[in-house]
């Protein structure tokens, strides 16, 4: 019961709003008592964390083997998946952001679960950048994010999957810059094959 209740508020959550949807609307779509979603989550602030919660998936840690091709074609195929969600029609952005933005900064447990999903995702880049052996991978790290949720920004507001072609250009300009090849064959750092 308790997944049913969390797969239906992540649905509802997601797709209207944390706002838009009561707990009477979640138990009313399962077929359930307002009671018996209590009896699993005493509120709906526990309820929206529970949501965030289910869907932080972190993601996989690198491998020490992994060859430095690989992380940059991991690195640039995060902004190919991202156009494949942004051209789903029910694709409404990252629902941490939009926890944050309808529950407000004042709610602590939303922000500090919002705050440490955002943070894995960069961590996640600049473990992929040390395998390249850029000097600055936590400057560029937090660059890559932020072209990450720009792309999700202006699809949102242009409905365009492209803007998610058009960050990863620029990724590719920021990774250029800190002088890794992002052509064809091994990936290298300023003209040296990157360590593996």
């Amino acid at each position: 019961m308790k997944e049913r209740i969390l797969a239906t508020a992540d649905r509802l959550f997601y797709l209207q709003g944390i706002r838009a949807i009561g707990v009477d609307t979640v138990a009313a779509e399962i077929g359930i008592s307002k009671r018996t979603l209590y009896n699993h989550f005493p509120s709906k602030d526990a309820l929206i964390a529970a949501y965030l919660e289910r869907r932080f998936v972190r993601p996989p840690p690198s491998a020490p083997d992994a060859s430095a091709k690989t992380a940059v074609t991991q690195i640039l195929s995060t902004f190919d998946s991202l156009e494949r969600r942004f051209a789903s029609p029910d694709f409404r952005g990252c629902p941490f952001v939009n926890a944050v933005a309808e529950v407000g900064s004042t709610d602590r447990t939303v922000k500090k679960i919002a705050k440490a999903f955002k943070e894995s995702r960069r961590v996640w880049f600049r473990e992929r950048l040390e395998q390249l052996g850029v000097v600055d991978a936590e400057a560029l790290a937090t660059q890559l994010v932020l072209l990450v949720d720009g792309s999700i920004a202006q699809d949102l507001v242009r409905d365009d999957p492209a803007m998610a072609r058009a960050a990863k250009e620029a990724a590719k300009v920021l990774l250029r810059n800190a002088g890794v090849d992002v052509g064809g064959g091994a990936a290298t750092v300023k003209g040296k094959r990157a360590p593996q």
